[in-house]
């Protein structure tokens, strides 16, 4: 009998542990969407996070500071992380590729700068990255810089540019 007093009594317990679970439940899901810090538009990304474009007010627009980027350095690669730390294989790939043949190298994280990915797809057409400019000029991806390293064309392009091997970051 006392048996059946306990599991009758850890029953109710179960149970009324249970309904106020849901009950929990249904009001911390509505407080979270009462004070959810998602804006509309964004749904990744609460405003006070998102990356900002450094040039508004500037006079400045991004198809210049690209214009300079690609005069400034002989080599250029716009991809996801930097040449010391690639964000992705095809960067990775990029990178090591260039890097064979010892010229300096100048870079911008698109990662970081969703105004400047924007920027750079506008500025040569081309939606993937990275994107390698040589001379002045668009060349492609990673693909395209393998092929041109297998086939001879890399070298032929890279000869005249004389590196001490050294990189150049977005700082320089």
């Amino acid at each position: 009998m006392a048996r059946r007093m306990l599991s009758g009594l850890a029953l109710k317990g179960i149970a009324n542990s249970f309904s106020l679970r849901v009950a929990s439940r249904s009001h911390i899901e509505q407080s979270l969407r009462t004070y959810s810090s998602i804006t509309s538009g964004d749904s990744d990304t609460h405003e006070d996070f998102r990356p900002t474009n450094k040039l508004d007010g500037s006079g400045i627009s991004m198809a210049d500071v690209i214009q300079l980027d690609i005069k400034k350095n002989p080599v250029m690669i716009y991809m996801k992380g930097v040449p010391d730390a690639p964000r992705c294989g095809f960067s990775a790939l990029a990178v090591k590729v260039l890097q064979q043949y010892g010229v300096p190298i100048g870079s911008r994280n698109i990662l970081e700068d969703t105004v400047l990915k924007e920027g750079v797809k506008a500025f040569s057409n081309w939606p993937t990255f990275p994107q390698i400019f040589v001379k002045g000029e668009f060349i492609g991806g990673s693909d395209i810089v393998l092929n041109m390293h297998q086939n001879g064309q890399l070298r032929e392009l890279l000869d005249d540019i004389k590196g001490d091997n050294t990189k150049r970051s977005e700082k320089t």
